[in-house]
């Protein structure tokens, strides 16, 4: 019986960097969501040796088969569950590689969320988060994919939070943007502090006003850098800010993907259409967030 789960895009609407710790990792503070129609696909064979084949879209920009997280999260869960039974994994790319779309994160998560409905494991099942912590900073936050307030590296997680509906758009101009890179030019040093973690009542974001406000005044701290180093991210941020009915246009995670805000789902798809026709060479996926 093949299993089968949607590895939705995450979407950070918010990205500080709070600071460098000794062991070179970054203290983050971000409000993520997910899209809801955008995402790649895992499928999992019951019963068949580990392992994993990829197809899709994006699949050529995958990089190494050893590498993906899909099989390292198996692995993880395996290593923390004695008898867990595996299978062999099918992983359909269609988010861009390299993106800030949490890809990779997404996969393993929606893996683990496979290995445990093919095992009978609750979702709660500690071992699962235990697995997700590592196998990246992301795939927490990706397990149980709701929108949430992430701090630390990724394993600090509020409870779910309520937010209005947010119909929403993004963008890539096909171009990769590292993330290791983005933060080496963001250029802190070890031990180095710049800023600390905010209060915020969740009750006020569920009005869309007063997440438009807030989100206004918490900046991707990464844009800097990542424009930097690809400037045509600026460019699609002003595109973005352009379309009718936007209310607000930031860049995603570590780049180059960047995302749009808009009063309403007709005014997105309007929006996608419009920069589809203007730059056939970006990729432009209209979607909720949530």
């Amino acid at each position: 019986m093949l299993l089968s789960d949607q590895a939705a895009a995450k979407v950070n609407l918010t990205l500080r960097v709070l600071g460098k710790r000794a062991d070179g990792y970054h203290d983050l503070e971000s409000l993520v969501v997910f899209a809801r129609q955008v995402g790649d696909q895992v499928a999992l064979q019951p019963a068949e040796p580990l392992g994993l084949c990829v197809d899709g879209p994006t699949a050529a920009a995958a990089g190494d088969l050893d590498d993906n997280l899909v099989l390292r999260a198996a692995k993880a869960l395996g290593g923390r569950i004695v008898g867990l039974r595996l299978g062999r994994f099918t992983l359909t790319k269609r988010i861009p590689v390299a993106a800030g779309l949490g890809g990779g994160s997404a996969d393993a998560a929606a893996a683990l969320r496979l290995l445990a409905q093919f095992n009978g494991l609750a979702r709660e099942d500690a071992r699962l988060m235990d697995a997700a912590r590592a196998t990246g900073a992301d795939v927490p936050v990706c397990l149980d994919p709701r929108p949430r307030l992430m701090r630390g590296i990724g394993e600090i997680l509020s409870p779910p939070l309520v937010l209005p509906a947010l119909p929403g758009l993004l963008v890539n101009p096909g171009v990769p943007v590292p993330t290791k890179d983005v933060f080496a030019r963001l250029g802190l040093a070890s031990g180095e502090r710049r800023g600390a973690t905010s209060e915020i009542d969740p009750a006020r974001l569920k009005d869309r006003d007063a997440l438009i406000a807030y989100l206004s005044s918490q900046p991707n701290d990464l844009e800097a850098p990542a424009v930097a180093l690809q400037p045509v991210i600026a460019a699609v941020l002003a595109a973005i800010a352009q379309q009718d009915g936007c209310l607000i246009a930031r860049m995603s995670g570590s780049g180059a993907t960047c995302f749009g805000l808009f009063a309403s789902d007709a005014a997105a798809a309007a929006a996608a259409k419009g920069l589809r026709a203007a730059y056939p060479g970006w990729w432009v996926a209209p979607t909720p967030f949530g």
